[in-house]
């Protein structure tokens, strides 16, 4: 796997390269000292990963993100200082693409061999999104009948927390119906990531917690690196079940449970993300005669797991960002009808 590093620290650059020398399999590309300087690298030379700091000089790691996504899109891990004090700009990283974050190791001292192992842990859990995405996708869940009225399920990954920002503002403060959400984010960021989306809506939004029944007017985020997903009813429940599923929560298991057990009626939408993981789920979902809609993608980060699920004929419509919260606050005005 050929690994792209941007940074303008020498010492930080040096503790890189020290962590990926310890796996043969990983190689480094190049080393760019700032975002211009990594874009111009990734047009010419894409690597499979980049390793993204934040504060840089000239052009910062969102900036960079940005750009890097709409001209050369890679796999890209934020790798900063002190994640937790930079959460902010780590969720905007993502917001413009990237997939997740972790800590810079350090070079010496009782954290430097935990800090590279969390390095290399995030790039293989990469990877193996990667080799999903270029392999078949997993097989389907058999549904059970499901019917009535109320929820929303949504989906997302790279790009994914401004792509839910966009959606989440556009929708009324009487909205009636329950929205929850399976975004591909790491456990320590999911706490943070739901305040940071409550200040972005009129709806209230928290992490959805083991045995959370769905309300009107309340968006759920799921909150663990297990699969949320309907155990019972109208009940949610966290499983490690399937374990081999490389996206953690995955948003085929959540869309599959929906179909399964979920007593009302229900809209499914899949937003940008690396991948195929939601496709197969919101095809299930439109079999069970549920609306179904899949961002565009002009208007994507990541034009994966929504075309994906265009390519199965999994959405009913698909449509730019700005149009999706009139969508689905119209598809509940109407009463969940799909011509689909």
């Amino acid at each position: 796997m050929k690994i792209g590093i941007v940074n303008d620290m020498p010492l930080a650059v040096e503790a890189l390269r020290r962590a990926l020398d310890s796996r043969p399999d990983l190689e480094i590309a190049w080393v760019a000292q700032d975002g211009g300087e990594a874009l111009d690298y990734c047009v010419g030379q894409t690597p499979d990963v980049v390793l993204m700091d934040l504060v840089m000089p000239k052009m910062d790691g969102i900036e960079a993100t940005r750009r890097i996504m709409a001209r050369a899109p890679c796999a890209i891990l934020v790798v900063t200082v002190d994640v937790g004090a930079n959460a902010w700009r780590v969720y905007e990283a993502m917001g413009a693409g990237a997939l997740d974050a972790v800590d810079t190791p350090t070079l010496a001292g009782a954290d430097a061999r935990r800090g590279a192992a969390a390095l290399i842990a995030k790039i293989d859990q990469i990877g193996a999104r990667l080799a999903s995405a270029r392999g078949a996708a997993p097989a389907a869940i058999v549904p059970r009948a499901a019917a009535g009225c109320g929820l929303i399920a949504i989906g997302a990954s790279a790009g994914g927390p401004a792509a839910l920002a966009t959606v989440l503002g556009g929708l009324p403060a009487s909205f009636a119906a329950a929205i929850v959400i399976v975004q591909h984010v790491d456990r320590a960021f999911a706490e943070g990531m739901a305040q940071w989306l409550d200040a972005q809506s009129k709806l209230p939004v928290r992490i959805a917690r083991e045995g959370d029944i769905p309300t009107a007017g309340t968006v759920l985020l799921a909150a663990t690196n297990d699969h949320l997903h309907f155990a019972a009813a109208n009940r949610l429940g966290y499983t490690a079940e399937p374990v081999e599923m490389p996206y953690r929560p995955s948003v085929d298991v959540f869309f599959q449970s929906v179909a399964a057990r979920w007593s009302g009626r229900a809209l499914g939408v899949l937003l940008t993300g690396m991948g195929r993981d939601g496709a197969i789920g919101l095809k299930t979902m439109r079999a069970k005669g549920c609306h179904t809609i899949a961002q565009d993608e002009a208007t994507s980060a990541v034009y994966g797991m929504p075309k994906a699920a265009a390519a199965l004929n999994a959405a009913v419509r698909i449509l730019p960002l700005p149009r999706i919260a009139d969508a689905i606050a119209g598809a509940v005005a109407g009463g969940f009808r799909t011509a689909g």
